[in-house]
C-alpha cells in the first residue's frame, strides 16, 4: 500500500468560513497572502479563546508556506488543531482549504503555526484554567 495520500482531507475543526472577494485581490487577480494570514489569525483566536475561555493575543505565527494561490469567490476554511496549551499560551496549527475551481475537490493552500498567550483586561499574562 503506497503512503500517498490520495484523498488529503483537513485536519481540526473548522473555526472560519468566508468567501474571497474581488477586493483581496493583488495585482494578478490573485488573493492577497496578508489577508489569507488574518483570517488564519482570525480562526486561531475564535479557537485559542474558546481554549483560554477568554481574551488571547497573538504571539507568533510559525513555519508558513504557500502552496496554491486563491481565485476569487473561493470558498476559504481555517481548520484549526490544538498543539498544545501552556501555563498560558496554545499552540495551533492553522490550515486553509479551498475547493477546486474544476471538479470542487478538496485543495489545501496553506497551513502555519500559530501561538496565542491569555491575557487579561489589563493585557498581561493569565493562566490558562485547566
Amino acid at each position: 500500500m503506497s503512503d500517498i495520500d490520495t484523498a488529503p482531507v483537513p485536519h481540526g475543526d473548522l473555526a472560519l468560513q468566508t468567501v474571497a472577494m474581488p477586493k483581496d485581490t493583488n495585482a494578478t487577480g490573485d488573493i492577497f497572502g496578508g489577508w489569507l494570514l488574518s483570517q488564519m489569525d482570525i480562526a486561531g483566536l475564535i479557537t485559542s479563546s474558546e481554549v483560554a475561555d477568554g481574551r488571547v493575543a497573538t504571539v507568533a505565527v510559525n513555519g508558513m508556506v504557500f502552496l496554491t494561490p486563491v481565485h476569487v469567490g473561493a470558498v476559504v476554511s481555517c481548520y484549526c488543531d490544538v498543539l498544545e496549551i501552556g501555563r498560558s499560551s496554545i499552540r495551533i496549527i492553522v490550515e486553509v482549504w479551498i475547493n477546486s475551481l474544476q471538479d470542487r475537490e478538496p485543495i489545501k493552500v496553506t497551513e502555519g503555526e500559530f501561538v496565542f498567550v491569555a491575557i487579561d483586561e489589563h493585557g498581561r499574562t493569565r493562566t490558562i484554567k485547566q
